[in-house]
């Protein structure tokens, strides 16, 4: 009975039938299919944004909390140190003639000891000495004794009292070597802070106004406007003068007049022509730098902040100042340019 035999293995043509070809094959598909899947990865991950101008106020704000307290310590070294040289400068002014003084009674103990000791007593004395009794022999020879003993009196005393301004004068020079290393170490430490927040105001969005006197302003539409909201900010403070078109004193539109001209924009020195002269701007869509006007006949008018809030030349009485619009009627705003 004849025995059945298995067909023989059909294989697919353009497969290796190597050993091991079906694992490689499969290891590099799988190799594919991982990178086809970081790729997909990395296009879907959302590109990292940048700050907002917040966020970097928020990085600002936390620098100006390790520079404010550095100021302040680097304030009180100075002014220690400004005291303490004071002091040592009045010391060298007492120790100079000390020394003098301590110098000439050195030179008369000096000339004493060579004239009696090396040449032997003048002719007086020597005079003196000839005819004098006994008694007055001995008297001679106790004064003689005496005035060097005071010579050395008054050398020691002025001594003690050099020695003694010498020693104060001394801690206070080892301390202001001290302090003006603190001071040098403060001030590096201040200048890398300080350098840190300027690279940060740097980053600000370019649509971002820092200023002195008003608050940090976002969304503002261009150059001309940043321009104006600085030079307006700039002039926080001075006095309100009806006509004035400043640099020193303003009116209200000669305020927003001077603000603009430092943009290149011309405006004339009159709320109701600025009004005419500007883009009108829906509430909803005022951006800062626009001019805010109030009341019904125009006839005030302040440089636009953002958040309800403005610059402006108030009345007579008030500096140029930080103000919220809310506090009049709004009667519209405009955009120059």
């Amino acid at each position: 009975m004849p025995v059945a035999t298995m067909p023989p293995h059909r294989h697919a043509p353009g497969l290796s039938v190597r050993p091991g070809g079906l694992r490689r094959v499969a290891h590099r598909l799988l190799v594919l299919v991982a990178a086809a899947s970081v790729g997909a990865g990395l296009l879907a991950a959302p590109a990292q944004a940048a700050p907002t101008a917040d966020e970097i106020e928020a990085q600002i704000d936390k620098q100006w909390e390790q520079l404010e307290p550095t100021i302040e310590q680097y304030n009180k070294v100075r002014a220690q140190l400004k005291v303490n040289r004071k002091k040592s400068g009045d010391l060298q002014k007492k120790i100079e003639p000390l020394a003098l003084q301590s110098e000439l009674a050195l030179n008369r103990v000096g000339d004493l000891a060579s004239r009696y000791y090396m040449s032997g007593p003048s002719q007086d004395i020597g005079a003196l000495l000839v005819s004098a009794k006994p008694d007055t022999l001995t008297e001679q020879l106790t004064i003689l004794d005496r005035l060097a003993a005071q010579e050395r009196k008054e050398v020691e005393g002025v001594l003690a009292v050099r020695d003694k301004y010498d020693g104060e004068k001394q801690k206070l020079d080892t301390l202001i070597v001290t302090q003006t290393k603190q001071q040098n170490e403060l001030a590096a430490k201040k200048k890398q802070i300080d350098a840190e927040i300027k690279r940060l105001e740097a980053s600000l969005p370019k649509t971002t106004v820092k200023t002195e006197g008003c608050p940090t302003i976002s969304g503002v539409v261009s150059a001309a406007a940043r321009t104006a909201i600085k030079t307006a900010c700039g002039r926080i403070g001075k006095p309100y003068v009806w006509g004035a078109t400043g640099p020193n004193s303003f009116d209200c539109s000669g305020l927003t007049q001077y603000a603009y001209k430092a943009a290149g924009i011309s405006l004339t020195h009159h709320t109701g022509a600025q009004w005419n002269e500007g883009k009108a701007i829906s509430r909803a869509d005022a951006r800062p730098g626009d001019l805010v006007f109030f009341f019904s006949d125009l006839h005030h008018v302040g440089l636009y902040l953002g958040n309800d809030m403005m610059v402006h030349a108030s009345r007579a009485g008030k500096p140029v100042m930080v103000a919220s619009i809310n506090y009049m009627p709004v009667a519209g705003f405009r955009r120059p340019g």
